[in-house]
């Protein structure tokens, strides 16, 4: 991707003003947008890949907080979800940040040494994600090709000499063999059962007997936890 579309949402001007200066001397292509309010930035409508929230954006005032603002994003119909990064001076609120999916916080006073870390592991994942978009499944499907992209795909199951392909918008089905598959997309999918394929990006859980995925599927895991949980684990990385 050429740049990382970026926001800042905090209620106090200096503190905008020092993250954004942060994110430059990152030496990364960006475009940086800047809101007081949760309002401002609803009111907006442009998505973007990465945001600095200020847990306590309103402060005392009747305007919505950024953890509300969090819930809100992550309950809207967008494109690209972005990744939240909050800002805020309390460690109290850093176990609720997980719970609207945020990838990491930052304490006031923040120190430029962290956030170097933050921002780096933030925008590699972002980078990566856009890759992985552009990358597709190609397959014969009755008489013709398709290519589906890898992206839209939670998991896939072996079934009587063909494979069904579990999408974001139904099912695939077609003649396959799941071994091949797992051979073609190793390093995003991994054979976690004789008869699943799964989509590393969507596994949200596991345990020794099974795999958790978006959505609250759940999968077995008959072998192999090791090797997969070591897969997995290079994968987020």
């Amino acid at each position: 991707m050429d740049f990382i579309k970026i926001a800042i949402c905090d209620d106090e001007k200096n503190i905008r003003v020092y993250l954004a200066s942060l994110v430059r001397k990152q030496g990364r292509e960006c475009e940086i947008a800047e809101y007081v309010s949760a309002d401002e930035y609803l009111l907006d409508q442009t998505e973007h890949d990465l945001l600095f929230l200020d847990i306590e954006l309103a402060g005392d005032g009747p305007g919505m907080d950024g953890m509300e603002l969090a819930r809100r994003i992550r309950g809207m119909e967008l494109e690209r979800q972005p990744v939240i990064i909050f800002v805020t001076g309390y460690e109290k609120y850093v176990y609720d940040a997980f719970d609207v999916g945020a990838f990491q916080y930052l304490l006031k006073p923040i120190d430029e040494q962290r956030f170097a870390e933050v921002f780096g592991r933030a925008a590699a994942q972002i980078i990566f994600e856009a890759e992985q978009k552009k990358k597709t499944l190609v397959i014969q499907y009755g008489s013709e090709s398709r290519a589906v992209p890898l992206q839209d795909i939670y998991y896939i199951e072996s079934r009587n000499h063909k494979v069904v392909l579990y999408l974001k918008d139904g099912e695939l089905e077609y003649y396959e063999k799941i071994g091949r598959l797992e051979e073609e997309l190793q390093g995003q999918f991994f054979r976690i059962h004789r008869g699943y394929l799964v989509n590393l990006a969507y596994v949200e859980g596991y345990d020794k007997t099974e795999v958790t995925l978006t959505g609250g599927i759940s999968l077995p895991l008959s072998k192999r936890y090791e090797d997969f949980a070591a897969a997995y684990l290079q994968f987020v990385q």
